[in-house]
């Protein structure tokens, strides 16, 4: 009563991303790996990427904010107070808005390059968590067949040895029948 799991009749589909996260799943329950070992990212960034990562980080915090505001009530202050509105940029501050619009300009692409990157880490994992769970749904059948067999395989033992314990108390009774008789 050798039962194989057929694996692949399990797991086929009609998507081909799916099959390829198959196909990895089921080379790790070949070899009997680790597929957490295999997924292992070692993915290093170029400088322009961990520049991209560095202003987001920075230009979505408060920090930035509060350093933001600080110059630009400080600009405002110089050129209003100080030179009279007649500084190097007087109001309506037309420098300061030029700069500002200039520095949103820059940072939103910047910005949109990192989250970009973060998304594709983020489909990278939750592809890495749907092999990691499948092998484990995987295994946890695996181990469910094995104690279905062994419990089948032990009943067969306990009803073996019943019927040796059966047999011998017919033997027992037949000779206890026989002695009491005499």
């Amino acid at each position: 009563m050798n039962k194989k799991i057929n694996y692949r009749s399990i797991l086929e589909t009609s998507d081909g991303n799916l099959t390829k996260l198959h196909n990895i799943v089921l080379k790790a329950l070949e070899e009997e790996e680790l597929i957490s070992e295999k997924l292992k990212n070692n993915q290093d960034l170029s400088l322009g990427e961990k520049m991209a990562d560095g202003v987001a980080s920075f230009g979505g915090s408060w920090r930035f904010i509060i350093l933001f505001s600080v110059i630009i009530f400080v600009w405002i202050a110089i050129n209003t107070f100080w030179f009279h509105n007649r500084g190097f940029d007087p109001y309506p501050f037309i420098l300061l808005n030029l700069m500002l619009s200039c520095i949103a300009a820059l940072q939103a692409p910047i910005i949109m390059m990192s989250q970009n990157r973060k998304e594709e880490r983020d489909r990278l994992r939750a592809e890495q968590d749907y092999m990691v769970n499948l092998k484990a749904e995987i295994e946890i059948r695996t181990l469910h067949d094995k104690i279905d067999l062994l419990i089948t395989e032990q009943m067969k033992n306990l009803f073996d040895i019943q019927k040796v314990q059966m047999e011998s108390m017919d033997k027992l009774s037949k000779t206890l029948h026989e002695h009491l008789k005499k």
